[in-house]
């Protein structure tokens, strides 16, 4: 029983699978840059920051975010060193069942599934207010039935549908084309946020930052805890492996790269938003276009409020790409049915999968009011972020000859920093959030024993 648990994917059969379903290889190293700053600018900047400020750690939360940056740096050289060696779909989940095991893999798998689909689901649901409210700012009024989940006042949240069905349609139309869209959509929301620093930093008052860390250094980790919701996409940079040009070089290129980029971006808007609004009235869903206001800025408010919208748009694109690329890759393994892992001939993109699996978010983010998930997803990320670390560990004492293109620094202390920042950010949320998803795992483990290990192809071999 426990050698078919622990059963690990030969590195080089892994990768003559990529080579036979034939992704499309056409993402360079700038290319995933662009995806990862595509899906990590974007609810965390445009949303988070003003409830993590307010409740979590004030001022100080330009510090939240270098301990965000502090945990995923590390995971970030880890992810690089795995994606480089197994260039291949499925990001956490391929990395762990090449060293780990099939078990593992399945957990860390099932894990990964949650965390997109709630991602997923909760941005759309943002992405609809935002884009109502630039409706309403040219005076179009969709009525609430059509604007509210069941339960909410509405009947169905169809901007969140409709958003989810049109990135799901153009996934499914070719990685070179959901690239290109992306890189406009960056060039965008990066533009916006350039205004809004420059707006603002003349309406700073050095008062606001008093007192700097109001709620304490456990006010700095809860808010850490909140916004790592805002460093998940370089995990989804991870899953493209399989579809880059050179991944040897690119992976780690665009891993780190869109990391560090990202991080200074957020201390950068973090320190000039707590400087032209007392951190107290950001709670609010629109902190950026509210400070703004605030201060008479209104056409920049108005500009931050596009910039949100194509932040969610892009942050959408690339966690819906990610997910479909889990759930290929666990697919192929024979893990989820077969169905999930076929490739369209012409746009050599899982297509099946990308409708699939888009129409069930939309459904979900239509229908359901998901309220405060955040966090939920943040812990998945982190229980990821630590398996693939441990999984480093062990290949390099059980494979240490491997050929690694990409070599994490500072051995073994960079992969164990990483899971001891994971650990300590999951310390920091609240008791629910972590029963949820001990829950969620627990069917995990259910399904697996019915289905999964009954079809795996390692298994059959």
């Amino acid at each position: 029983m426990m050698q078919t648990l622990t059963r690990t994917k030969p590195i080089t059969a892994a990768t003559e699978d990529g080579d036979e379903h034939g992704l499309a290889r056409s993402l360079s190293g700038m290319d995933l840059t662009l995806l990862g700053i595509g899906a990590i600018i974007g609810a965390g900047i445009f949303v988070l920051t003003g409830v993590a400020a307010a409740t979590k750690a004030g001022p100080a939360l330009s510090l939240s975010f270098v301990m965000g940056a502090l945990a995923c740096g590390f995971a970030a050289l880890v992810y690089a060193e795995f994606a480089s060696t197994v260039p291949l779909s499925g990001s956490a989940y391929t990395y762990t069942y090449v060293t780990l095991g099939e078990l593992p893999a399945w957990i860390i798998g099932w894990d990964l599934i949650l965390e997109y689909a709630l991602a997923c689901a909760t941005v759309a649901i943002g992405w609809s207010g935002y884009f109502l409210r630039l409706l309403e700012g040219v005076g179009i009024h969709l009525p609430v039935a059509l604007t509210q989940a069941p339960g909410q006042g509405g009947l169905i949240n169809l901007p969140a549908f409709a958003i989810m069905f049109l990135i799901s349609g153009l996934l499914a139309l070719g990685v070179r084309q959901t690239s290109l869209v992306n890189a406009l959509i960056v060039v965008l929301k990066l533009a916006v946020i350039g205004l809004f620093v420059y707006v603002a930093v003349p309406h700073t008052e050095p008062t606001n930052w008093q007192p700097f860390m109001p709620f304490g250094l456990s006010g700095v980790m809860a808010g850490a805890g909140l916004i790592f919701f805002a460093y998940i996409g370089f995990d989804a940079v991870s899953t493209a492996a399989e579809e880059a040009k050179n991944p040897q070089r690119d992976m780690p290129i665009g891993i780190i790269a869109s990391l560090v980029v990202c991080t200074l971006i957020y201390i950068a808007v973090t320190v000039v938003l707590t400087g032209i609004a007392p951190y107290t009235t950001l709670n609010v869903s629109d902190p950026m276009a509210f400070a703004l206001a605030q201060v008479g800025e209104r056409f920049a408010a108005g500009a931050t409020a596009i910039g949100a919208v194509a932040g969610l748009t892009s942050v959408l694109l690339v966690m819906m790409y990610g997910q479909t690329r889990v759930f290929f890759a666990m697919s192929r393994d024979g893990l989820l049915p077969k169905a999930f892992s076929t490739v369209h001939p012409r746009t050599r993109t899982p297509a099946r999968t990308i409708l699939a699996t888009g129409l069930l978010i939309a459904v979900a983010a239509a229908l359901v009011p998901i309220q405060e998930v955040a966090s939920l997803v943040n812990v998945g990320t982190l229980a990821a972020f630590i398996m693939v670390s441990i999984a480093v560990l062990y290949l390099r004492r059980t494979q240490p000859d491997i050929h690694r293109p990409f070599r994490t620094p500072f051995m073994p202390w960079t992969p164990i920093l990483a899971i001891v920042c994971c650990s300590a950010l999951i310390a920091s949320l609240d008791a629910v959030t972590l029963w949820r998803f001990v829950a969620w795992m627990a069917a995990g483990v259910v399904l697996y024993f019915v289905y999964a290990r009954r079809h795996s192809v390692l298994g059959q071999l």
